[in-house]
């Protein structure tokens, strides 16, 4: 079944059987995405919450000097989408991209709304999930403010412990804030530091 991970993740967070969940998905459309091919582009109005099934998706923007700065990455379970221009009706300042050969649902707001008649706790769930993207987010901000590089790198592995083996170290650096030499470096003292452990 192409939507099964995204009813897995549901049933298990709400009590709701399988069955009735799959039918409530059966307007959400799967696309099927090649290695390098976009959901959205910068200036689009992004329409969805996209729920990759299978794959890796990467949220990213260009500044004004053509440099990319990654804000995630969304390997399988995981959802993504451009707030801003899904609840605000603002162009996107966002690029979302397939890294590899994805599998997406496409969620449109109305399902989220659908969900909270019919499943009255998924409105608590979703807060819950939200809030902890805000915690995320925080976060984030909080450690490219005040945290090392190697620190950085730390978290970025234990938020994301097989993405080094899936993009580019370019767009590591590029997630982490630093440059893809001070990465090498980064990992050549972790690797330094674990050799005399």
């Amino acid at each position: 079944m192409e939507k099964q991970n995204l009813i897995n993740f549901l049933s298990k967070n709400l009590d709701f059987n399988e069955d009735k969940i799959s039918l409530l998905l059966e307007d959400c459309q799967v696309k099927n995405l090649k290695k390098h091919e976009f959901l959205l582009q910068e200036s689009e109005f992004c329409q969805f919450t996209f729920f990759v099934e299978k794959g890796l998706l990467r949220q990213y923007s260009i500044d004004e000097k053509g440099k990319e700065h990654t804000i995630l990455f969304a390997p399988e379970n995981w959802l993504v989408s451009d707030r801003e221009s899904v609840y605000f009706n603002q162009p996107s300042s966002y690029f979302i991209q397939a890294q590899e050969e994805s599998d997406v649902v496409m969620i449109g707001n109305n399902f989220f709304e659908i969900l909270s008649e019919k499943i009255p706790e998924f409105t608590s769930f979703n807060n819950k999930l939200l809030h902890n993207h805000i915690r995320h987010l925080q976060n984030r901000i909080n450690m490219l403010l005040s945290a090392s590089a190697e620190d950085r790198y730390l978290q970025f592995i234990e938020m994301y412990p097989d993405i080094l083996l899936r993009v580019p170290q370019i767009m590591v650096a590029s997630y982490l804030g630093i440059t893809p030499e001070s990465l090498s470096r980064v990992r050549k003292e972790l690797a330094k530091k674990n050799f005399k452990n």
